[in-house]
């Protein structure tokens, strides 16, 4: 569990792991591609400006994504790195008016930056978690050095080798996870990476479980206890959780939440919030 300071902590350094929309130059609707589908209402390549992309960066039918049928806009967090790109790497310099490339540098740098960016988030989160001291001394360096690799330049960003990195960091965030499963109570059911698509888990009790990339496409949780479980990676597209305890559950983001389906009975975690579109109940 997360102690009060921990938390407080956690809250603070958690605060440019966020989307700031007005102080980015609308990159998640530039930099990454799309396809029609029923996330999307149309094809998109990357690099290119989404036809719902004002002048001003901002989005042209945001309060009617879902029903103008871009659900997929919804559910997506770029966990702070659209502000840091625009701001930091490319100094608020604007690509609409910068010279012909910089658009293409700021679509190379930008999920470069979102992914060391996701991998702050845990790593910050681990940071607060009691039972994971014996391993801060380790996951502090490796935050340390991913806030360094977000700072490289352009060309730098572009080449990095993220997925090496990311092991790195993993190997962490494994250990973590056990020491903060192994004071749960009970039998820790491991789904590590298990296909639970359209699973029936209708009040399950997986406290303690690791859901590390489960899928969890369409399953219903409803009531299920995944107090303490470890859900880094899972995917949670239209999972049920209505009245599900997610209280204590960690490595969830807000991404994941989104996708999923709640209600106001869904108790969760205090690093996420409560998606808007969730019904206020069944």
């Amino acid at each position: 569990m997360a102690d009060q300071t921990g938390e407080r902590r956690d809250a603070g350094a958690r605060s440019g792991l966020r989307g700031d929309c007005a102080n980015c130059f609308g990159l998640c609707c530039v930099a990454l591609p799309f396809a029609a589908s029923a996330d999307f209402a149309r094809d998109k390549p990357a690099g290119r400006p989404c036809p719902n992309l004002l002048g001003d960066h901002r989005c042209g039918i945001h309060t009617r994504l879902r029903q103008e049928g871009y659900p997929g806009c919804t559910v997506y967090d770029c966990f702070g790195a659209g502000q840091k790109v625009s701001q930091v790497t490319f100094g608020g310099r604007d690509w609409r008016t910068e010279p012909a490339g910089t658009l293409g540098e700021m679509a190379a740098a930008f999920p470069v930056v979102r992914h060391l960016h996701e991998l702050l988030w845990y790593l910050t989160e681990a940071l607060t978690l009691a039972p994971a001291r014996p391993v801060h001394a380790g996951l502090r360096h490796l935050l340390e050095r991913t806030e360094e690799l977000t700072l490289l330049p352009p060309a730098e960003l572009a080449a990095l080798d993220v997925d090496a990195h990311r092991q790195d960091v993993n190997a962490l965030l494994l250990r973590t996870s056990e020491l903060m499963r192994a004071g749960v109570r009970g039998r820790k059911k491991d789904r590590r990476g298990a296909d639970l698509m359209g699973a029936r888990l209708r009040g399950a009790d997986l406290r303690g479980a690791s859901l590390r990339g489960a899928c969890l496409i369409a399953a219903d949780l409803t009531g299920a206890d995944l107090r303490g479980a470890d859900l880094i990676g899972a995917d949670l597209r239209d999972t049920n959780l209505t009245d599900a305890d997610l209280t204590g559950a960690f490595f969830l983001t807000q991404p994941q939440l989104n996708a999923a389906r709640g209600t106001a009975g869904t108790r969760l975690p205090g690093s996420v919030t409560r998606p808007a579109h969730w019904a206020a109940r069944p």
